[in-house]
């Protein structure tokens, strides 16, 4: 596991991108953090699917625009 002990924030990794980058970050060994400005139930299912799968993550609501 490259990313043991080590942990990941994931911008906008509710869907898409974003979702695919923190699932393969947490297969990897980091604890993630999910965080999305507006699709709150798509960035806590994501965080349960990691969670569900043996990874650790916690999701967020944070609008990190300037």
């Amino acid at each position: 596991m490259k990313l043991q002990g080590k942990v990941a924030v994931v911008t906008g990794s509710a869907a898409n991108i974003g979702k695919a980058t923190a699932v393969l970050f947490a297969k990897e060994g980091a604890k993630v953090v999910i965080t999305t400005r507006s699709n709150v139930e798509a960035g806590v299912a994501t965080a349960d699917e990691i969670n569900k799968s043996g990874g650790a993550a916690i999701f967020i609501q944070a609008d990190l625009a300037l």
